[in-house]
């Protein structure tokens, strides 16, 4: 919970997917009363719910271990009616671990929608994918882990097509309805006799438990699976994602499948994921590197009978990829803090991320952070790198706050900084107030840890 500065009103913007609350306290001294208000966004509602949620937060484990939806149902994919899933060891990664995942929608629709990597450089499944939500079916995804599939030629579509042509004949559906995914080292080809035979052993596991193994098996760096859920009136929604590094904004982010039991049509299924991306995984900055293979995926059953309206999924869907956006911050390589750095007084929400986004990317900063130095004069400058055009706001003006502490008033020195304990915990709240206007935004990053360098310098190693 944090203490916004003098003047600063809280709004459900400045904490969507931050997994916080803001609080703001007045004296309205014609009705002699003090008035409080505070946004918060928690993923589970209930105080019980809470406190499993906060245990899971002090052990470090995903917000949503042990907890289950209303319906009985698993936190996972296969939560929502209408799905199945596996996870097997093809033997694509040398540690014999997990590497290929098979999610298949059993309908009776078979709605989908994607969002895909922005960077130029693109890997063969992101193609190929493309190409199949483009007309709004598709029964199956299939995701390995163990080889990115990117920048290897022709040859490597070849390999993805005939990945989805193997699935579609396994599972009795063309193979232009399936997405097909991978992550993984860049530059080398798959072992497609090894891959083919993964597939057949995730089709023969494919069970309404599969959901967790699926999980597992897409994690590459990552160090636990990342999986959340959200009950609505009737109908669910889903999710997994994969990523610990290259996560930077460009539409997904890293690999995430969603699934729905809700009936809904595949143009609210787009506009749907559009929106909810927009706000959580677009605003995750681990390290300013986007990734070739990034994909966004939600599936649609209709298995629940209950039809959902383009604003309910896009809440529903929302929370779930917050929850999951949250999770890769928190397991982002070496980290050892996990910074949020909320814009207020902006001109325009655009403004707002683009000042965020300045900060989570300044080196500088993220160093700082990580010894534990409530440097506020790295975020200040880091502010002032935005063009005039992009975000106006007077540097004279701006106020920097750190953990509740204003160590930066109207462009200049504030409270003691010796205020903020950074080492006290994990998670770090930055508001930088610009008092330009009325618009805000988060956008979460992460300390530059010793660990980072070292795991990302030995990688193809």
């Amino acid at each position: 919970m944090h203490l916004l500065p003098e003047g600063t009103w809280p709004t459900t913007a400045m904490v969507t997917g931050a997994n916080t609350a803001l609080v703001q306290v007045a004296v309205d001294e014609r009705a002699r009363r003090v008035v409080a208000v505070c946004v918060i966004d928690n993923l589970v509602k209930g105080t019980a719910g809470a406190a499993v949620q906060s245990m899971n937060l002090a052990l470090g484990l995903p917000e949503t271990t042990g907890l289950t939806t209303v319906g009985g149902g698993t936190v996972s994919i296969t939560a929502p009616a209408g799905f199945r899933a596996a996870g097997v060891t093809a033997g694509l990664k040398a540690s014999g671990s997990p590497d290929l995942a098979l999610v298949v929608n059993d309908g009776p629709d078979h709605v989908v929608a994607g969002v895909f990597t922005s960077n130029r450089v693109v890997a063969a499944p992101v193609t190929w994918s493309r190409a199949v939500v483009g007309d709004g079916v598709a029964h199956a995804v299939v995701l390995n882990s163990g080889g990115a599939n990117a920048c290897t030629g022709p040859e490597g579509f070849a390999d993805t097509h005939r990945t989805a042509e193997h699935v579609g004949e396994v599972l009795g559906v063309s193979a232009g309805d399936v997405v097909v995914c991978s992550t993984g080292l860049i530059g080398e080809r798959l072992d497609m006799p090894v891959l083919l035979g993964g597939v057949d052993a995730a089709a023969a596991a494919l069970s309404a438990d599969g959901g967790p193994g699926a999980a597992r098996a897409i994690m590459t760096t990552d160090t636990r699976p990342k999986e959340a859920v959200a009950t609505r009136g009737g109908w669910s929604v889903g999710g997994m994602a994969k990523g610990a590094g290259m996560l930077a904004p460009g539409l997904a982010t890293m690999l995430c499948v969603l699934t729905t039991d809700a009936a809904v049509d595949p143009a609210d299924a787009d506009a749907a994921l559009r929106a909810a991306t927009a706000v959580t995984f677009d605003r995750v900055d681990s390290d300013g590197c986007m990734s070739t293979n990034d994909t966004v995926v939600l599936l649609a059953s209709g298995a629940s009978g209950a039809t959902a309206t383009r604003e309910e999924l896009a809440e529903a869907v929302t929370v779930v990829c917050a929850d999951l956006a949250r999770q890769l911050v928190a397991d982002a390589e070496g980290a050892s803090h996990d910074v949020a750095v909320t814009v207020t007084g902006a001109t325009t929400e655009d403004a707002a991320v683009a000042v965020a986004r300045a900060v989570t990317r300044s080196n500088l900063f993220k160093a700082a952070v990580f010894g534990n130095d409530p440097n506020w004069g790295r975020v200040l400058s880091a502010v002032g790198t935005v063009p005039v055009e992009v975000a106006p706001f007077d540097a004279d003006a701006v106020d920097v706050s750190i953990n509740g502490v204003t160590v930066c008033r109207a462009g200049g020195v504030g409270e003691d900084r010796s205020l903020v304990d950074l080492a006290a915990a994990r998670e770090v709240s930055v508001v930088v107030d610009l008092h330009a206007g009325g618009a805000a935004a988060t956008v979460w990053t992460n300390d530059l840890t010793h660990d980072y360098v070292h795991e990302n310098s030995a990688y193809s190693t």
